[in-house]
């Protein structure tokens, strides 16, 4: 029996208003989306681009600041070895929102590449005191990149300076992390 397929557009223009949707197909057993596969190709009339306005709040990070993290970090990302500065980011421990107090803390930051930035901030792994990678048991990937740089290295200690990072600011980054 073949799977019912909803097929939307991207942010379709009704009047003035723009409504946002998603091409999925919906699973009739978990009724969750699900990307389509297969040989389906949308026609050129399907596929539609526009732009709109937005507000966005944005961060103003001293670029001074940025310089001494990377820095610190030799250019490089201590888990993957990323070594092109734009592709660098300053991950902060505790978090940038909840603890503004320690925006500008040298010792509650990584230099980390945008991908392991975004892993880490999503409770995908953690250091712990010692320095050890620790890494979500449920986190499961096909990414080469992903297995060779955190899932094969869970428990290996990350080569950081020990006044690098704050162990208590990693204490308590953990000791939110349901997992850990």
């Amino acid at each position: 029996m073949p799977v019912p397929v909803h097929w939307c557009h991207p942010r379709r223009e009704t009047g003035e208003q723009y409504r946002p949707s998603i091409i999925c197909i919906r699973n009739n057993n978990k009724n969750l989306p699900s990307w389509r596969t297969g040989d389906y190709l949308p026609s050129d009339d399907e596929l539609r681009t526009s732009t709109y306005e937005t507000t966005v709040h944005a961060r103003a990070v001293d670029p001074e600041f940025r310089a001494t993290v990377l820095a610190r970090y030799d250019q490089t990302c201590p888990l993957s070895g990323v070594d092109q500065p734009g592709l660098l980011d300053v991950a902060h421990v505790l978090s940038w929102r909840d603890y503004p107090e320690h925006r500008a803390d040298l010792a509650n930051v990584l230099a980390l590449s945008k991908t392991h930035h975004a892993a880490f901030d999503r409770g995908l792994f953690t250091i712990d005191r010692n320095y050890r990678l620790c890494v979500n048991p449920s986190f499961e990937t096909e990414s080469d990149l992903l297995q060779r740089t955190i899932i094969e290295r869970a428990g290996e200690r990350v080569e950081l300076p020990a006044t690098y990072l704050n162990s208590e600011y990693m204490a308590q980054h953990n000791a939110a992390l349901e997992w850990v």
